[in-house]
């Protein structure tokens, strides 16, 4: 009998009178939680709007870059069409909010510091100040669903709420506010499809609800800015994760699954999928007039705008010598072929006139056709430009010939300079050009638009490229033309676009017009690309990542007497770095000693196993079914939103997501695109603040979180004046009021 016997150790559980005394009344803690979240939650509100919405109309004045979204809000409303590198949600939000609250589109926002006058801008900053403004609630609910804990969401939405770097931000006519409020929605709607999915309330009407809520969060978010893809990431990282937790449930069948799975593609791919494509649906419906930013797109797309040249026109189909053309780079966002008076400068080539490529209309980007060995045919002759010709082309204005010699290129040196050259059209062999059609066939004719072209200089077999390298100031920051050895350079391809002739009969232009997808696609291409390609401004204030989370230099809002510098709260930046630091400790701290304890209880199991294999046993009994701790080790738990260690886990991949991609990126950088991430930061300290002090006596944790939010409130009662408008000496002369603020030598206010 003895054999058949199993010993198995007792494990004695612990906490259990604490869980047996929680289970007594169940009714009552909740009612006092839920009493508490609300006056809790309610407070979040009124000292948010209070902060935000004071002093939200000063200045009076254009403030940073509401030059550039206050006009794009104007354009909207007068349907204008223009070319920006970011999506188009978040301007025209900015320009819905200005149609309803009384603004026509007539103010120009033409530079920071021009008046408004009598301009009603107040509802478009209203709307911003708004939709930032709520971000604070949200995060506040967000990390109280992580955390059950009332001291960590106070923590993390008083973090928000005292940083007057984010309380400069949602003040003004801007896309970080919208693009801030949709993140944090993505985050809020993550959290609550992880809570409804863990208490077993899947495909509830409140669980399909915070699905569709979700994806309609992540796809505004990157419908106003590309950057929105990070929480995209985000979202899908983590459902991901609940997805494998999912399939890993044996209580569950593989069939749930698949449901899931299913479930989750339609709301968090398809639907924000197909909101995205309506958003630019609306977009191109709306921009249907021509404006200044129509050079950017294809001479196709341009067809599409009322007002351009292109719409509804009739011009010649074929190119003949004597035509007046414009000669557009067919590459995504490529110019004009463009010249004017000025010559390159000294240091840059041979003193000649400029060429460039320009991505507006303009009378200088117009030429004319001629033969190689003459100056004109006579009038009434018509000879048709077909492939493989020898042509001259002479600017109309400058009456000087396109040319290219041996001297390099004044940015890209391993190519050939080209330049204006001649007087009156009369130049020298140099000014030859061989026109070859892309595929094309002998003989065959130079059509408008549609022939994709090459020009290859006659004597130095080079072809005629748009290297996309800006020139500086000399050359207007206008796109450098260049002659290119390789004659393969995919950039080396143009297009006539504008075509004046006339004895030839015109077509109409209309069978050219792109459809909605191929308009979509194209501005797709041009915005990634204008994107890439961003440049500092002359004296424009740029900087690092690695200065962002130290809070390194700020950005001036508003340099005239009235003075907005956006600069991070100094104390709540700081100490975000300090929990930033706790959070990697305590997290490695952790995975080593479970992993120990986990290896503990796989000893252990062998162990029995060993014992059982040597007596032979009749009676089947489960392995350590009596040590709870240890099956703990080897099966955790799904509620992750329980785990404050894993729900900061989560946010500081948020925080990786928004911050580490900067590293990578060659374009132009700002000290704002740090907010998305001192967000997650913020959520993040909030939860660690938790899980450090949860084990200590409660009135010790109120003390310490009484002191520290104490602490964060007098920091932004100090450096209010940074959002809410300083006057008199800067910060750097002993007889100003915010010297002693200035901690840091890099800080400008």
């Amino acid at each position: 009998m003895a054999a058949s016997v199993v010993k198995t150790p007792k494990c004695p559980r612990r906490g259990s009178a604490k869980e047996q005394q929680s289970k007594a009344s169940p009714k009552s803690n909740n009612e006092s939680n839920n009493w508490h979240w609300w006056i809790l939650l309610a407070s979040v509100f009124l000292i948010t709007f209070a902060t935000r919405f004071y002093k939200v109309t000063e200045p009076d004045h254009i403030c940073w870059d509401e030059t550039h979204f206050g006009k794009m809000g104007s354009w909207y409303i007068n349907r204008t069409f223009f070319f920006d590198v970011h999506p188009p949600l978040g301007k025209m939000l900015i320009g819905l909010s200005g149609y309803l609250t009384g603004y026509n589109g007539t103010f120009p926002f033409e530079k920071p510091g021009d008046k408004y006058n009598e301009t009603a801008y107040q509802g478009m900053r209203y709307f911003c100040t708004t939709l930032g403004a709520l971000i604070m609630p949200m995060g506040f609910d967000t990390v109280y669903d992580l955390t059950r804990s009332h001291e960590a969401a106070l923590l993390s939405a008083a973090y928000l709420i005292f940083d007057v770097g984010l309380l400069t931000l949602n003040q003004y006519i801007l896309l970080d506010p919208i693009l801030l409020f949709f993140m944090m929605g993505s985050v809020w709607g993550m959290v609550k499809i992880s809570k409804a999915t863990a208490s077993g309330g899947s495909y509830s009407v409140r669980w399909w609800f915070w699905l569709f809520l979700t994806g309609t969060m992540l796809s505004c978010t990157i419908s106003v800015k590309f950057v929105g893809l990070f929480v995209v990431l985000l979202v899908g990282l983590h459902t991901a994760t609940e997805l494998w937790l999912i399939l890993g449930d044996l209580g569950q069948p593989i069939v749930e699954t698949l449901k899931q799975i299913a479930c989750r593609a339609i709301a968090l791919i398809l639907w924000p999928i197909l909101l995205y494509t309506l958003f630019f649906y609306i977009h191109l419906s709306v921009l249907n007039r021509s404006g200044n930013g129509d050079g950017f797109y294809s001479s196709a797309f341009q067809s599409r705008l009322i007002g351009n040249s292109l719409y509804n026109a009739s011009m010649p189909r074929d190119v003949a010598y004597g035509s007046v053309v414009t000669i557009k780079n067919h590459k995504t966002g490529g110019g004009y072929l463009h010249s004017h008076f000025h010559l390159y400068p000294k240091g840059s080539g041979a003193r000649q006139q400029q060429i460039t490529t320009y991505t507006h209309k303009d009378d200088n980007n117009k030429w004319v056709i001629k033969p190689h060995n003459k100056q004109r045919l006579p009038k009434d002759k018509l000879q048709l430009l077909r492939h493989g010709d020898l042509v001259r082309l002479e600017h109309l204005v400058t009456k000087r010939n396109l040319h290219s010699h041996s001297e390099p290129a004044p940015m890209t040196k391993k190519h050939l300079q080209v330049t204006g050259y001649g007087e009156s059209g009369v130049g020298d062999a140099n000014d030859v050009w061989r026109v070859l059609i892309v595929g094309g066939k002998v003989n065959e004719t130079v059509h408008t638009v549609t022939s994709r072209l090459m020009l290859i200089h006659y004597l130095q077999n080079c072809a005629l490229t748009s290297s996309g390298k800006q020139l500086p100031k000399w050359g207007f920051e206008q796109q450098e033309v260049s002659c290119n050895l390789n004659v393969r350079d995919k950039y080396a391809h143009w297009n006539v676009e504008d075509n004046e002739h006339k004895l030839l009969p015109s077509v109409s232009f209309s069978v050219y017009a792109p459809g909605f997808f191929a308009r979509f696609l194209e501005s797709h291409a041009v915005m990634l690309q204008g994107n890439a390609g961003l440049k500092p401004k002359e004296g424009e204030v740029t900087s690092r990542p690695w200065q962002w989370p130290i809070n390194y230099r700020g950005q001036f809002f508003s340099g005239s007497s009235y003075r907005i510098y956006l600069l991070g709260n100094p104390v709540i930046w700081w100490s975000n770095l300090v929990f930033l630091a706790l959070f990697v400790a305590v997290f490695l701290g952790n995975a080593i000693l479970e992993q120990r304890r986990a290896g503990q209880a796989r000893a252990l199991v062998r162990s029995q196993a060993d014992s059982e294999d040597s007596e032979p046993s009749t009676t089947d009994v489960p392995l350590c079914t009596c040590c709870p701790e240890e099956q703990q080790l080897l099966s955790r738990p799904r509620e992750e939103h329980r785990d404050p260690l894993g729900a900061a886990a989560w946010l500081f991949v948020g925080w990786l997501l928004h911050y580490l991609p900067f590293w990578a990126m060659g374009r132009v950088l700002y000290f704002h695109h740090y907010f998305p991430a001192l967000i997650f930061n913020s959520l993040l300290t909030g939860v660690m603040f938790h899980h450090i002090i949860q084990s200590l006596p409660r009135w010790i944790q109120h003390v310490l979180l009484g002191g520290l939010l104490s602490l964060i409130v007098y920091s932004f009662a100090l450096f209010s004046p940074l959002a809410y408008g300083m006057s008199g000496p800067l910060a750097n002369e002993p007889n100003s009021t915010m010297h002693s603020l200035k901690w840091l030598s890099t800080w400008e206010f």
